[in-house]
């Protein structure tokens, strides 16, 4: 090897170790990465999570309704539990896949509501004028993937006396 070639691969040899110190070497002007900041504490209470938004009458557990077939109003109106009231979800079931039309969609949505239907009527004393009155989609959100329904225990409009003015049992 010559020495034009030595003085050559002398002076790569030294330009690649300065390039890697440069890259390599900490930079001093530049602070720090911060530590992340801690996770807050939880607070004495949960917060409630955002609720999903439906474009048909969904109530979770718990909602007393005015509805429009048992009371002078036009649309199912939410209503304190200790004002009197038709109705109240007890619970919310998700519907299966493979409904097609409204009327199967009503026949599955009281089959899911039936047991606890009955334990929430036989709590009330069982002779109480309460039907399963289930609120769920109609075809067109089905087929949107809406597959939630409140399940609810409704009076009888063949009592006077038919008005609810407490949570259920």
């Amino acid at each position: 090897m010559s020495g034009r070639q030595k003085a050559f691969l002398a002076g790569l040899l030294a330009a690649l170790v300065v390039a890697a110190a440069v890259l390599l070497w900490p930079d001093h002007e530049k602070p720090a990465a911060a530590p992340p900041p801690p996770s807050p504490s939880p607070s004495p209470s949960p917060s409630p999570s955002p609720s999903k938004t439906y474009p048909y009458p969904f109530y979770p557990p718990g909602t007393c309704l005015v509805v429009p077939w048992l009371s002078e109003v036009t649309t199912t109106t939410v209503v304190p539990c200790d004002q009197p009231h038709d109705s109240e979800t007890f619970s919310v079931v998700v519907l299966p896949d493979g409904l097609t039309d409204d009327g199967a969609i009503v026949q599955a949505t009281l089959r899911l509501c039936k047991d606890e239907y009955t334990a929430v009527k036989q709590r009330q004393g069982g002779t109480a004028p309460y039907y399963n009155s289930p609120l769920s989609p109609g075809a067109q959100y089905y087929r949107q993937g809406f597959r939630e329904a409140s399940c609810a225990v409704t009076t009888s409009n063949q009592n006077d006396d038919r008005k609810l003015t407490g949570h259920l049992h």
